[in-house]
């Protein structure tokens, strides 16, 4: 089957990416995975603080990723496959790329203004012919008829 992974976050073109992802996934008979990532926490000397604040970015983010779930399911009737990872966000894509055949296409929403985001900077600058798959770059400013219409 034919995976699109989708990174999601709390930003606007990151619900974008994701609808960009179902409905293509729809059309082509494939599935999708919504990978959040959790960035690195920094150490902090105490322990139970620390475990806190970890279980806090934890529950945001998986309250987060079942949103956006809930979202894909109601809109698509597509039950994706959900993926909380803390670290490098290259580098954890590029782990969970390698471990899934199955995975067609990264998709990643681009900010309708300013910096593109760090994803996007990432992929499509230096590394851009280095992944396994392609890249997909939706721009965070298409409204839903224009989604629907591209995909």
């Amino acid at each position: 089957m034919r995976i699109y992974l989708v990174v999601v976050d709390d930003t606007p073109e990151a619900e974008v990416a994701l609808r960009f992802a179902a409905r293509r996934a729809v059309k082509t008979g494939g599935g999708v995975e919504i990978l959040t990532l959790l960035p690195p926490q920094e150490f902090i000397a105490f322990g139970g603080v620390q475990a806190t604040i970890e279980e806090e970015a934890r529950l945001h983010a998986e309250a987060l990723v079942a949103g956006a779930a809930g979202t894909l399911f109601e809109e698509s009737g597509l039950q994706p496959a959900i993926t909380v990872r803390e670290g490098d966000g290259p580098k954890v894509i590029r782990e969970i790329i390698a471990a899934n055949p199955e995975i067609a296409a990264l998709v990643l929403g681009a900010a309708p203004s300013g910096a593109p985001g760090p994803l996007v900077t990432h992929f499509a600058g230096a590394d851009a012919g280095t992944l396994a798959v392609p890249i997909m770059i939706v721009p965070g400013s298409l409204d839903r008829a224009a989604i629907d219409r591209l995909s």
